[in-house]
């Protein structure tokens, strides 16, 4: 993985410590990373983390933000909404980012990562089971490191889809890492059709 994404792990991780609600914490990280203003993407993710409104049975919120990051970059615009097609590539990125889940916890839902990385789940509308998930490092270390894990797989695959297109159109070669972050905002910019 580029060193830049070290950055990626550490905002996820900070993030997700500091302010808690992991899919608007992997999502902030990603915004951050890129320097992209998006506050009402950024506000519509709020109920999504703990499984979807803290239920746990729904996906991991860091899952859901990452998924909501890369539909950011290579989603379907509403311009293009007639265009079925025009969802084929976020779709595509996002089962790369699912198996990233699927190979570290078992599966994308908030119970699968909490059984993962706690040994057990937990009801997290319940007030005692909150209590005991969080006294077991929830947001000490626990989800922190879930959520970083998490921005960094979103982001090195927006990198890498970005990255490919770069290097097809502009000519330039492996270890042009900054300069390819740099053309991935600069691309989002101007509107984010990366599919060109």
């Amino acid at each position: 993985m580029i060193k830049e994404l070290s950055r990626l792990y550490t905002l996820g991780y900070e993030f997700e410590q500091k302010y808690g609600n992991c899919a608007q914490c992997t999502l902030a990280a990603i915004l951050e990373f890129f320097h992209i203003q998006e506050d009402s993407l950024f506000k519509a993710a709020s109920p999504l983390s703990g499984g979807t409104g803290g239920m746990g049975n729904g996906n991991c919120g860091a899952y859901s933000g990452g998924a909501l990051a890369i539909g950011l970059f290579f989603g379907r615009d509403r311009s293009d909404f007639a265009n079925r097609d025009a969802t084929k590539l976020s779709s595509t990125l996002t089962r790369l980012l699912r198996a990233k889940f699927m190979e570290e916890y078992g599966d994308v839902t908030c119970h699968a990562v909490q059984q993962a990385v706690f040994g057990r789940t937990f009801n997290l509308t319940d007030p005692i089971d909150r209590q005991a998930f969080e006294a077991a490092g929830a947001h000490t270390d626990k989800c922190p490191h879930v959520v970083a894990r998490a921005a960094q797989w979103t982001g090195k695959i927006i990198i890498d889809q970005n990255k490919n297109i770069v290097f097809t159109h502009q000519g330039y070669k492996p270890g042009d890492e900054e300069v390819i972050i740099a053309k991935v905002r600069e691309l989002y910019e101007q509107g984010g059709d990366s599919e060109q």
